[in-house]
Formats: C-alpha cells, structure tokens, sequence
C-alpha cells in the first residue's frame, strides 16, 4: 500500500501556516486557540485573532528585504512570540528555525552559523545577547513594531514541497545537525489525528514540553491549531503539581509529555486530588514508556496514555491509540497510510517478515519526510536505501504489526564477545518488584582487556536495594550473557533536555 493510498495528496500549492490558521480563522474566529500560561498572566488568541497577528508579522518581516528562502531563527522560551514568530516567518515565505531555549551563547552561536540565518529572533531571556555576523536581530520591542503592519492578504503562495522549517538533532555527531522539512511536513501529519492524538474542534491540548522541541512544536502546537483545536503551553516555574491542575483549570482534553513527567506526577503530583474528568487520554512520545509506569497511571486516574515512536526526521509514524489498543512494552503499530518495515542490518530493500529484527525503515514518498539533511549530504546519502529511510533502531514487527523495540545499532553492547541489546536487558529489569526505571550499558570489567554489562536502576520510595535479589531475577529471564554483572542505584537516570535516556552519562 502507497500513502496516496489511504490519506489525500498533498495539494500542489500549500502552505503550513496557512493550513493551520487560516480556514479556522473563518470557520471558528472566536474559538481559543492558543493560551500560554504561567507565574504571568495567561495570554489567549482565538483562532482569528493568531491569524491576524501572524499575518501582520509576516508583513512585517518582509519588510525587512530578506532574501527568499531566507532562515529565521527564534531564541526564546515557551513565551507567545516564539509560536507567533515560527508561523510568521513561514506565512511570509521564510525557513523557521525553532531553537532550544536551553543552549548557551556558544551552542546558539553555531546554530546561528550553520544555517546562516538572515534574522534572529531573541525572546525575554536573551535579548541583551549580542551575536555576531550579517543576521538582523529583533528584539522585543523590534516585534512589537514589526507586528503593527499592515497584514498579507494572504499567507505566501508555497509548494508544498518548499522549505518550510528546520529542526536540530543531536544524533550520534558531534554537532547537532539540521533536518530541513517542507510545507506537507503538516499534511503528512493528518494519520496522527485519528489514529494517537484524537484531536478535533473544540479539544484543548495541554503539552508540557519546551515549544522547539518536535515532539512539542507538532502535538501541541500544528496538530491542535490545524485540528480547530486549542493549544495549551506552559512557561512557569517547574513543579510536577502544575499538570493535574492546569488539566483541571484548562479543561484540558488531551495532556501530552514524556514517560518522565508522568513519572514525576506520580511521585509528586498527587493527581488524585485533581478534576481530571475533562481528560479524554494522555499522550506519551520521546522515550519508552515502561509498562509499570503505564500501569500506575491507569489506576491512580483512570485515563488511558496513548504511546507513539518518531524521530525528528518524519515525526511521528507508530503509536497506539482510539484505533489501536494499547499493548505495554510496544509504541503501537504503523498509522494507516504508512508504509513501515524492518530491513535486513546487511543491507537490501527487501522488509523481513513478521518476527525478526532489523532496522526501522520508513517509505521515503511519505509526505512528513525530511526534505534532506542541511548542508550534510553524505549523512543523507546513509540515511536512504532505495525507496527506504532507515534509522539506527533494531525493530521487529509482530503478526498483528505491533512494533517491539531492541535498541539502537550504535547502542549495542558487545560484552564477552556476544551482541546484546539493551532494551532487552531493561525490559526484564523492569519487571523486578519495585523498579521503576532502568538502563543498561557496557562497562569495563575487573579484566582491563573485558568488559561486562552493568544495570543502573531507580527503585520506588520504600523499596529494598537487593543488588543480589536483582542479578539473580535477571539470570532468572536472560541468558547468562545477556546477564548484568554490577547493578547501581540511582536516585534518577541521566537524560537529556527531551527527557531522553543520556547513556553516555551512566556512571
């Protein structure tokens, strides 16, 4: 089955702010349809008046003469500017770049570079930063006046195959690297709707991620707004407590975040004290969501976590949800209308059958692929086989096409010369009584020339640290190879700003 066989053709011309705002500005204008809240004020558009203010924007920044296809990159936090900017920038023809709020002067500055931006947006947080090169900087009161224009008529007349938005992965390198994206990037978004987030007019989607972060940018701010939906961004201080009660307080339909805030809620948040009847489901993306955790949620509040798998290349293409029943351990299965395999680790294009491993590959002809890496293509040449873009994860689908993760190529272990993954060492680390989180990494040994696989783990609150009771459950389950020899206990696993397991950082 082709794509075109179960969703739409992108359209010719297409443009994805206009996608987004432009025909709920006319079906719903005064819907909400994004509210930023925290220790200030919240502020709230509907749907017309966010289409207004990027409109107005947009005219402003092509008033500033920058070339065509020019990049523009947005430094701020969750604030309103930073969605306001990133839709602008594209309704006016432009590349938006979103960055991470997180990155120092330094990481800013290469990012800057990299792309070779032509304007730099600066949020609340960096605006006395002084960046060096051709680039214009706007700062607050320069949006201020730039958004008083005259509005476009219209958003930029775009194909759909036109550069719309760059994102940066860290991946494996050294420096991150941009994964440049098109207009349909937002149409190849569509089998989401139905098949994990369920979003539609009149739902309100509360995300607590970072607004550059992809998984944040698309669930929660594209989906909802081209849904007729409302998003809900959060920029106060950080307490777990916050979640339940801006579900309650915002009527939240649908609350997205990683495995570890959902964590944290449970410890901390007590959501049993909070109205969560609004709450349809929950959605989880960017790390693995471990079944006990999964289990806890469903009992302290009764709501279902619908799982997905993406990478920022294509998004989001494997979850459960309102089609898909939920199977613990798996992120789900193919959306309808994508076409997804496991290809052979040697190499070939032809998918492996039902039950055996090899890499995640996705149809190259689906409309929310990258359009290519930036200013990287000998990286882009690996990342294609064929008809087929194929990551560094070891997958295998099951009969009912359900996918179950081994881990990444690059992570796994080799210890006493035998080939071990190391999710399949996490999965049964997590089934011992009282784990709630694990990693597994390859270590030295007491043998300088040997190394062993070493278990990191965080109990409940309460729960024994058996280092013995552990290793003797793992030799229990696995293989004596696959077996960890040490285990450490940690208060919490290292990660990165996406939530993100950082196994380098192990100790």
């Amino acid at each position: 089955m082709t794509p075109s066989a179960a969703l739409n053709p992108v359209p010719a011309r297409f443009n994805l702010a206009r996608y987004c705002l432009a025909e709920n500005a006319r079906l719903r204008p005064d819907a909400p349809a994004l509210t930023v809240v925290g220790d200030k004020a919240a502020r709230r558009w509907t749907h017309a008046e966010l289409d207004l203010r990027v409109r107005r924007l947009a005219a402003g920044l092509r008033a500033l003469g920058l070339p065509s296809g020019a990049r523009v990159m947005i430094r701020m936090g969750n604030e309103a500017n930073a969605a306001l900017c990133y839709f602008s920038a594209i309704a006016a023809g432009y590349v938006a770049l979103l960055a991470s709020s997180q990155l120092t002067f330094e990481e800013a500055a290469f990012l800057l570079r990299d792309c070779g931006a032509s304007a730099l947006a600066l949020g609340a947080a960096f605006e006395k930063e002084a960046h060096e090169g051709e680039a214009i900087v706007l700062r607050g009161a320069d949006l201020e006046r730039l958004g008083e224009s005259d509005p476009l008529d219209d958003y930029a007349d775009t194909a759909a195959d036109d550069p719309a938005y760059l994102v940066y992965t860290s991946g494996t390198t050294s420096r991150p690297k941009g994964v440049l994206h098109a207009h349909r990037a937002a149409w190849g978004r569509r089998p989401m709707r139905e098949h994990w987030t369920g979003l539609g007019p009149g739902d309100v989607m509360l995300h607590a991620g970072a607004i550059n972060w992809t998984y944040t940018l698309g669930v929660g701010v594209v989906d909802p707004l081209s849904a007729g939906a409302c998003a809900v961004l959060y920029n106060g201080h950080p307490d777990p407590a916050v979640w339940p009660r801006l579900i309650e307080t915002r009527r939240a339909t649908v609350f997205a975040a990683v495995p570890g805030v959902f964590r944290q809620i449970l410890k901390y948040g007590a959501p049993e004290r909070a109205d969560l009847s609004s709450l349809r489901h929950a959605l989880s993306a960017g790390a693995a969501l471990p079944p006990s955790l999964l289990a806890e949620w469903r009992a302290r509040t009764g709501k279902e976590i619908y799982e997905a798998f993406g990478m920022s290349e294509i998004s989001t293409f494997v979850s459960s949800g309102p089609t898909t029943p939920v199977r613990p351990d798996s992120p789900g299965r193919p959306q309808p209308g994508r076409v997804v395999a496991a290809l052979p680790q040697e190499g070939g294009a032809t998918p492996l059958p039902a039950g055996e491993t090899g890499l995640l590959a996705v149809r190259r002809d689906d409309p929310g692929m990258m359009l290519r890496y930036w200013n990287r293509p000998e990286e882009e040449r690996d990342a294609f086989r064929g008809d087929w873009f194929v990551s560094g994860d070891l997958v295998e689908f099951d009969a009912d096409g359900y996918m179950w993760r081994h881990g990444r190529v690059d992570e796994v272990m080799n210890a006493g010369g035998y080939r071990v993954s190391p999710a399949e060492v996490e999965k049964t680390l997590l089934d011992f009584d009282g784990v709630t989180e694990a990693a597994a990494a390859e270590r030295p040994g007491r043998d300088a020339d040997a190394t062993i696989i070493k278990a990191y783990v965080v109990m409940r609150d309460g729960a024994p640290q058996d280092e013995q009771a552990l290793l003797a459950h793992c030799r229990a389950h696995l293989a004596a190879y696959k077996c960890p020899r040490a285990a450490i206990f940690l208060d919490a696993l290292p990660r990165n700003a996406n939530g993100k397991l950082n196994r380098a950082a192990l100790p």
